[in-house]
């Protein structure tokens, strides 16, 4: 299989398995915007934009986005917010990653993900959500700092602690299948970074379930 086959193969793979997590776990997570859901897709779509770069992460964003309204119905308004949310998180990241190859840029990548989704979130879901669900624009103000603003945050936050916890595991197993070549200076995640993870996303996990 050439490098272009395989890198497809690789993208295809990945957004088959975003999608499969899409359909299997969704969930409220704040009481106050009960509508915005959690699926943890953006997990495996930030890995693919560590492997691959920003641009792939872009198209896999995409596809799932597409992919998620044919399976659970919705509207070319579901597409574009959920690309957003995607995109400002994953690509973010991808793109810090892929110009600082180590371990300081993937936390410095995720850590920027996680704010701009928030920020740009709040932006868009004032804009579009009245639109969407035909109510007053002052109505989904006072929405924004009690509900979609702790949303975005603990969602972002629980997909960057996760890409941690599972991405060595993931590229290894890529890497295994001869799906990913081996870059030759992979970055190494300590297992004190991991520990963090772990217990930053079972503190956001605590918060969810005491909300």
């Amino acid at each position: 299989m050439n490098l272009t086959a395989k890198k497809i193969t690789t993208i295809g793979m990945l957004c088959a398995m975003a999608m499969a997590v899409n359909l299997l776990i969704s969930f409220p997570i704040v009481p106050a915007v009960s509508f915005l859901k959690y699926d943890p897709k953006d997990i495996i779509i930030v890995m693919g934009g560590f492997i691959f770069g920003a641009m792939p992460a872009f198209i896999m964003s995409v596809v799932c986005a597409v992919l998620e309204i044919m399976f659970r119905g919705g509207t070319i308004l579901d597409i574009l917010m959920n690309v957003i949310s995607t995109c400002t998180f994953a690509c973010t990241a991808a793109f810090v990653y892929k110009r600082d190859h180590t371990r300081k840029g993937a936390v410095i990548g995720l850590a920027l993900g996680v704010i701009l989704s928030t920020v740009s979130m709040l932006l868009w879901n004032y804009i579009v959500t009245p639109i969407y669900f035909q109510m007053p624009r002052e109505e989904v103000a006072k929405l924004l700092l009690p509900g979609i603003l702790p949303f975005n945050l603990l969602k972002s936050g629980l997909n960057a602690g996760f890409t941690f916890v599972f991405y060595k595991a993931i590229v290894k197993a890529l890497r295994k299948a001869d799906l990913v070549e081996d870059s030759g200076h992979e970055t190494k995640i300590s297992a004190g970074l991991i520990i963090v993870a772990v217990f930053l996303c079972a503190s956001i996990i605590g918060i969810i379930l005491v909300w």
